[in-house]
């Protein structure tokens, strides 16, 4: 029974991946705490710390298919952490009482947040696939229509024209920028925690440090310069890295369903047969995905919030701001994953109509080329008279619903520096797209070294 839209039958793989959910599992939660219980009593029984026969013994026993998971529910909901129960399971399977060695030296909270830490590095993973994916469709969008032209849009209004590859270059950019940032939080926010009571390991009286170290090693973790039980910096870190990856798509997701729009019509969602389509008006083609992202992403945001709430610990060993990330971070991960599989989704078939572009752009009749025009009279007549005399003359095309091109050429303080046709140059849209190809080059390039 699935009571969120995140484990839901009829939503889940709307808002989420099966993937996803899976990292953030009770199942998947669980064997990394053996994970780390076997870890630990490898190196424990390497250093001579528990003796040879217990090591072998737990390692033989840290198996999930043996751990009732019915009764570590019931044994949860009496304790209040599922880390005991494991423990006091896998202690009962071990012969002649040698499961006592299990869990030396270690709270609780080690191998909650270690486990944590290794759903962070598997959850990681999929959202890099993902953003690579992402970075790939956009990479084929810039190249295919680098010099496409679209109307730039600035406070919703026309404003001058940019190419539809120069658009989907910038967002590609910032894409690459996430790849970054999660290639350079990875050495951070991949780190263990194994410091006993309140981090000092005073529970262990020699060896202590080698058994840290010996265990981040078995788990392939860096190993922590002291104990972060109460520093949760890494994980506001990564909630902070979602919700702007998030930000990032829904961004795409805004730009879709504005160019969706009737009146717009120059991107459309992938085309299924009766995806989109409304109960009661036939005609409509909605955008259902870039609405999940909007959703998703939304949420996503709010956790990154939550999460750096629960930074603010009390103390050695905090009081409640700890299990807000048990809330917010497996759904801020299942969230993304979500927006991230819709987002790939729409840009891999997105359908892109240039036409209407070009058609949309010449809905002013000329207004949209009034920069490049102020700018090429700006040498004759000076820059700011070029642009009052331009701004009263785009009144009147608006006024008198004539082409702007017209206006200009009959007007005397113009048409004698400049002639129709050098007049129509500067009103062709195609010749006011500054540096955009340079730019979408610069953008592929990167993205293509990046990619090697």
């Amino acid at each position: 029974m699935g009571a969120s839209i995140i484990d839901s039958s009829i939503f889940g793989n709307i808002f989420s991946t099966d993937a996803m959910r899976q990292v953030w599992s009770d199942r998947n939660r669980t064997e990394k705490y053996l994970d780390i219980e076997r870890a630990l009593a490898v190196v424990q029984g390497r250093l001579g710390i528990i003796p040879p026969e217990a090591a072998e013994e737990i390692v033989k026993n840290c198996d999930i298919d043996k751990i009732d998971m019915d009764k570590l529910r019931e044994q949860t909901e009496r304790i209040g952490y599922p880390v005991l129960g494991v423990v006091s399971q896998l202690n009962a399977l071990c012969r002649d009482k040698l499961g006592e060695y299990c869990h030396w030296g270690a709270t609780t909270q080690d191998i909650t947040d270690t486990a944590t830490v290794m759903q962070m590095r598997e959850g990681l993973a999929i959202i890099d696939g993902e953003l690579k994916a992402i970075s790939d469709a956009l990479a084929g969008l810039s190249r295919r229509y680098r010099d496409t032209p679209v109307i730039g849009r600035s406070n919703l209004q026309q404003a001058i024209p940019v190419t539809f590859g120069f658009k989907t270059a910038a967002i590609l950019a910032g894409i690459e920028r996430h790849r970054e940032r999660l290639a350079q939080l990875k050495p951070r926010v991949l780190m263990g925690e194994f410091g006993g009571a309140c981090g000092t390991l005073a529970s262990i009286e020699t060896g202590a440090m080698e058994t840290q170290a010996g265990l981040m090693e078995e788990l392939g973790l860096a190993q922590p310069d002291i104990a972060w039980h109460t520093v949760r910096d890494t994980i506001a870190e990564v909630g902070a890295f979602l919700g702007i990856v998030g930000g990032s798509l829904g961004k795409i997701a805004m730009d879709v369903k504005l160019m969706m729009q009737h009146e717009v019509a120059e991107v459309y969602e992938p085309f299924h047969p009766g995806r989109g389509s409304s109960s009661t008006m036939p005609q409509k083609r909605n955008p259902i995905s870039s609405c999940y992202i909007h959703a998703a992403v939304s949420v996503v945001r709010q956790h990154a919030a939550a999460l750096m709430d629960a930074m603010i610990a009390d103390h050695e060993r905090s009081t409640g701001p700890w299990e807000i990330e048990w809330i917010a971070l497996p759904e801020a991960f299942c969230l993304l994953a979500g927006a991230l599989k819709q987002t790939r989704f729409v840009l891999e078939g997105l359908e892109v109509d240039a036409a209407k572009m070009r058609a949309n752009i010449d809905l002013t009749n000329g207004l949209v080329m009034s920069e490049a025009v102020m700018m090429g009279l700006g040498p004759y007549i000076g820059r700011e008279y070029a642009h009052d005399l331009v701004y009263d003359l785009c009144r009147e095309a608006i006024r008198t619903n004539r082409p702007l091109l017209d206006i200009l050429a009959e007007h005397p303080e113009i048409n004698v520096h400049l002639d129709r046709a050098a007049l129509a140059r500067l009103c062709d849209p195609a010749n006011y797209l500054g540096q955009a190809g340079v730019m979408v080059d610069k953008v592929l390039q990167r993205a293509a070294g990046a990619g090697q």
